[in-house]
C-alpha cells in the first residue's frame, strides 16, 4: 500500500533549489516518488509505506531549506 504526504518548503527560489530538495528526499529509504513545485513550495512525497515526517524534514534541511507547517497525508 503506497502512501503520499504533501509538505511546504520555504526558501526555494530556482530550479536548482527544487532539484536539490528532490534529490535529497529521493534518497530516503522507501520513497518511490518526489514532486516539487517551485512556485508554491509544494513537496509531494510518495512511498511504499508511510514515510517519517522527521526523515523528510532532515532531507529538506540537508538540501538547505525548511519545511513549514505539518504534512497532509493521503
Amino acid at each position: 500500500m503506497s502512501s503520499t504526504a504533501t509538505y511546504t518548503v520555504a526558501g526555494m527560489t530556482c530550479d536548482h533549489c527544487a532539484a536539490s530538495v528532490r534529490e535529497e528526499v529521493g534518497e530516503i529509504a522507501g520513497v518511490t516518488g518526489v514532486d516539487v513545485e517551485l512556485s508554491s513550495g509544494r513537496l509531494q512525497v510518495t512511498g511504499e509505506a508511510a514515510i517519517s515526517d522527521e526523515a523528510v524534514r532532515a532531507a529538506v534541511e540537508e538540501a538547505g531549506y525548511q519545511l513549514t507547517g505539518d504534512a497532509a497525508s493521503s
